[in-house]
């Protein structure tokens, strides 16, 4: 293989950080993402993580819920509070399985949540899902409804001419629902549509990101357009 054809197959690769402070847990990780042809990053503390993000941006991150000089959860709401980083989507991955665990993990703004043992699997079939909701926001237009408007090329949120920071899952559900106001959808429908068909994950996953996304709107008076159905679902209505 030429230079030139090594550079350009490298480029179209996915770069994905590892932030685990167990040796092990990171080598198998290490060597089941580059076998799905990855560029692995690896951290085992939230000091190396901010040295591997200001060297070169990730596309993903794999974050672990304890690490010896920070938690997942804080980590993950210091990197949605930068512009660099806040839209680079989050798989927190911990021993911690019961609900309020879940919803605490996903509430800090992980985009995901995986419980250890990782299934290899599993987490392949969550990044590749993850890393096609992200990639689908190549589209140059613009979205608007009520006082909220949707720049896909940029990926921006702004209500009331203010731009407002939002994260990737947030963005992809916020989009389906403006693309097709006043309808009403199930969670089920949402998993598919906007989470993608095949994919892992509980339908309560879809409630922790509606009252994400109403919190997000709430400072601009806008959370009340999206709506609960009792019975059905959500829709996005004025």
């Amino acid at each position: 293989m030429t230079q030139k054809a090594l550079s350009s197959n490298r480029l179209a690769q996915k770069i994905v950080l590892c932030v685990e402070d167990e040796a092990p847990i990171r080598d198998m990780l290490r060597f089941s993402l580059e076998r799905e042809n990855y560029i692995v990053q690896d951290a085992e503390n939230a000091q190396q993580m901010s040295q591997s993000i200001s060297q070169q941006r990730p596309d993903l991150i794999l974050m672990d819920w304890m690490l010896p000089d920070s938690s997942g959860p804080q980590l993950i709401k210091q990197l949605r509070k930068d512009s660099y980083t806040r839209d680079i989507p989050i798989i927190m991955l911990t021993a911690k399985s019961d609900e309020q665990e879940m919803i605490k993990g996903l509430d800090s703004g992980a985009d995901d949540y995986i419980s250890k043992p990782v299934s290899l699997k599993s987490l392949n079939a969550r990044i590749k899902a993850l890393l096609r909701r992200t990639e689908a926001f190549s589209d140059d237009e613009l979205l608007s409804y009520a006082n909220i408007s949707l720049n896909l090329a940029s990926q921006t949120l702004s209500i009331n001419n203010e731009q407002i920071p939002i994260a990737a899952t947030e963005l992809k559900l916020l989009k389906f629902f403006m693309l097709y106001p006043e309808r009403v959808f199930s969670r089920s429908q949402l998993l598919d549509h906007v989470w993608g068909q095949n994919n892992f994950i509980d339908e309560r996953t879809v409630d922790v990101h509606i009252l994400r996304l109403r919190k997000l709107l709430k400072p601009n008076a806008a959370d009340h357009l999206i709506k609960t159905v009792r019975g059905s679902g959500y829709k996005l209505a004025n």
